[in-house]
């Protein structure tokens, strides 16, 4: 493939980013925004010897896989050198000094990198692939790009889902894009300008609520370097079923998650305030019930049903053959699955070497959490139906983990099957998903409505 297949959309992001030296693509899921910004760098470094020596910062599996293969795959990128930032410290050290055109890092090294460099920070573009992973402020990650940004010539952020947790996460992002020019130099002021307080306790604000008008103004400020654009608005895809396969767990067994649902409940009810934390925690349990074992407080593992299992096995058997991606929530659940499903070689995705032989169709299940398979790689060569063993309250998680295999590429219908244990949490779960709905809100809800049950 060369230059002339990109599309049109994508020849429109790529002259974005050679017009704004910092910018933010928010590019759906399957769109080719690794390709996109490749394009973009080879006519900066090559026809406008812009830049010299460009950065990526990615998750750790994109960094791993998806920058060297995407860019071998285009005859104008495959020139490129890339060199992966990756490993022990000294391997990282040693792939910093191999002469190359782009070096690729995972966000989790970020600050150590900053450190090797201080004031001498030799990058003169950074590409933040997945920049939501900076919508925090008070992350290590976020502070030490802060400090170099000022030395970093072009910055270009790309992401499908800038702001999965509402529009108060956009702010770290785009400060490492213009350095606080359009929403601020403070989060304060950001908040300050566009926000109220939404719950609170004295002087203890727990969340913001948009201002009137200000989600308007808040897109206005940023529209001139920013570009959005929705998959379903340029890509012909295959159609996608989405499957709830409802599990009943058996009288006794239900009468035991409704005990032990009841005890967590109203241990927790004790607490004044109920906190986004302790919320998290008592959906993990009631969670890992429903899928069939818990962890207890020395993280032994204590078995109660094959429900789900059972109910996973007979997807997989249905499917005759055809290769299954399982996203699984907790470490029992992939032990359990992998030796009740021994008979298909279940394979855990870890390496490079395992997305190539899914893509190859060598592996007939394989098995992911879907914070390890969110963003970024490409699945979709390899099959078209995937399970959800266990749900995620993340809506982006949600969302990046079903385009691994829903994406540009696909060419059969995707069925995406969720496994929801009856009468359980995984309802609750489901629901929000479904609806769309903020993770934190829908969470404390449903820890709330447990609360008035069993307190009535």
């Amino acid at each position: 493939m060369n230059e002339s297949n990109l599309h049109n959309y994508q020849h429109f992001a790529v002259n974005h980013i050679l017009e704004h030296p910092y910018c933010g693509l928010f590019l759906d899921m399957g769109l080719g925004k690794t390709i996109t910004t490749l394009t973009a760098i080879k006519k900066l470094m090559y026809d406008d010897l812009a830049v010299s020596r460009v950065l990526v910062i990615a998750p750790k599996r994109v960094a791993e896989d998806t920058w060297v293969k995407e860019s071998a795959k285009w005859e104008h990128t495959k020139m490129f050198r890339i060199s992966k930032v990756l490993g022990s410290e000294k391997q990282r050290k040693e792939a910093l000094r191999i002469k190359a055109d782009i070096y690729v890092i995972n966000r989790e090294n970020v600050s150590w990198l900053v450190a090797q460099y201080a004031s001498a920070f030799p990058f003169d573009m950074v590409v933040i692939d997945e920049l939501s992973s900076f919508k925090s402020h008070k992350a290590s990650r976020f502070k030490a790009l802060r400090m170099v940004r000022p030395m970093i010539e072009r910055c270009i952020g790309l992401t499908g889902t800038p702001s999965p947790n509402g529009l108060i996460d956009l702010w770290s992002q785009l400060y490492l894009l213009d350095e606080g020019e359009r929403l601020g130099k403070s989060i304060g002021n950001y908040r300050s300008t566009y926000f109220k307080p939404g719950r609170t306790n004295g002087q203890i604000v727990f969340d913001y609520k948009l201002q009137d008008g200000g989600e308007q103004r808040i897109y206005e400020r940023i529209s001139d370097i920013c570009i959005s654009m929705k998959a379903e608005d340029y890509l012909e895809l295959p159609d996608k079923m989405e499957q709830t396969v409802e599990v009943a767990l058996p009288a006794d067994i239900k009468t035991k998650y409704d005990e032990f649902e009841k005890e967590q409940v109203l241990a927790l009810a004790d607490e004044e305030n109920i906190s986004a934390v302790n919320a998290a925690a008592l959906s993990n349990k009631l969670l890992q019930f429903s899928n069939g074992a818990i962890y207890d407080s020395d993280r032994q593992v204590h078995q109660i049903h094959d429900i789900k299992i059972n109910a996973l096995e007979d997807i997989v058997e249905a499917a005759n053959g055809q290769p299954v991606l399982v996203f699984y929530a907790y470490k029992h659940d992939l032990y359990r699955i992998k030796e009740k499903l021994k008979s298909y070689h279940p394979k855990e995705l870890l390496t490079s070497s395992d997305i190539d032989d899914w893509n190859n169709g060598k592996i007939q299940v394989l098995l992911t959490h879907p914070a390890s398979a969110g963003h970024g790689l490409n699945l979709q060569k390899g099959g078209h139906i995937c399970v959800w063993f266990g749900l995620t309250w993340s809506l982006e998680l949600y969302q990046q983990a079903c385009a691994r295999l829903y994406r540009q590429g696909q060419t059969k219908p995707v069925v995406i099957y969720h496994l929801v244990a009856s009468g359980t949490m995984d309802e609750d779960v489901m629901t929000a998903i479904s609806g769309k709905a903020d993770k934190q809100d829908a969470l404390l809800q449903a820890v709330k409505a447990r609360i008035q049950k069993y307190q009535k």
